[in-house]
């Protein structure tokens, strides 16, 4: 009975706690677009640069209700789908090697540490040349960015390997493919989640980039488009639906990292706090 208590007490606590830290976060929203509201109105802000934010969001309530939208952010999140699983599926077992053999990590060192600096706005005129202005560009563009981060955090985790439980399994006898699925997998998965996020959101500033510079399809070039036309509203409102976007891919991505790594200490940390 005291148990089902204390669980009844802690529940509700954590509850409230949600709802106030919930009400926090909406209300720091309002308070900020609030003040765009009041600035714009009074001329405090030119309108002819900043419209007053309910016109704004009128306008992408407008755009909401309507199929051309849906279809852009479609158009920019195939890019960006496509060039983030191809980026996983190289640096992965790239990561894996390199992590796992110091020789091989040393001859690539330098590679690696030339390539992942290099701006990807350089290399938009080599993948317009190549690749034209269509998917092919963007999952390009995406694929070079994004996998330097996840290749390096593989490379991290892998070499994180706690010696002395590497060593345990290979004293016990397990074979180098169980050593790999119980030991290595597991100590590398943190930083391969961390990986993945970091570069969600690369990959989205490099579709909606590319779409802004060389119009590809997609809500880059819907932006450029409603600039061009001077209906400030709808650039505006669809500069919100990018940011919108990448909030949800974040809190997905945070959301399959906790169920998925709900053993590891750092989550525990996370939900105590």
């Amino acid at each position: 009975m005291h148990l089902a208590d204390t669980s009844g007490r802690l529940a509700r606590f954590l509850g409230q706690r949600w709802a106030r830290d919930l009400g926090l976060k909406i209300s720091g929203v309002l308070v900020v677009l609030l003040v765009l509201e009041f600035c714009s109105r009074t001329g405090m802000l030119s309108r002819d640069w900043f419209p007053p934010i309910t016109e704004t969001y009128a306008e992408l309530f407008k755009l909401a209700a309507g199929h051309p939208l849906w279809t852009e952010i479609g158009r920019t999140l195939s890019g960006w789908a496509l060039g983030l699983a191809l980026a996983t599926a190289l640096a992965v077992p790239c990561g894996i090697l390199l992590g796992s053999n110091q020789t091989a990590y040393r001859l690539s060192r330098v590679v690696i540490e030339f390539c992942r600096p290099v701006p990807s706005v350089a290399l938009i005129p080599l993948a317009v040349l190549v690749y034209g202005v269509g998917l092919e560009m963007k999952v390009f563009l995406i694929v070079f960015v994004t996998f330097w981060p996840i290749l390096l955090q593989v490379i991290y985790g892998v070499r994180d390997v706690d010696p002395v439980v590497r060593d345990t399994a290979r004293s016990y006898g397990l074979p180098p493919a169980a050593r790999f699925f119980r030991v290595t997998l597991p100590s590398a998965a943190p930083y391969i989640a961390t990986g993945l996020r970091i570069s969600s959101a690369i990959a989205l500033v490099l579709a909606v980039t590319a779409e802004l510079v060389v119009g590809a399809p997609g809500l880059g070039q819907s932006i450029v488009v409603a600039q061009s036309n001077a209906n400030l509203p709808r650039m505006y409102a669809l500069i919100i639906v990018t940011g919108l976007v990448g909030w949800l891919l974040n809190i997905a991505f945070q959301a399959v990292e906790r169920r998925l790594l709900r053993w590891h200490p750092s989550q525990r940390q996370e939900v105590a706090q």
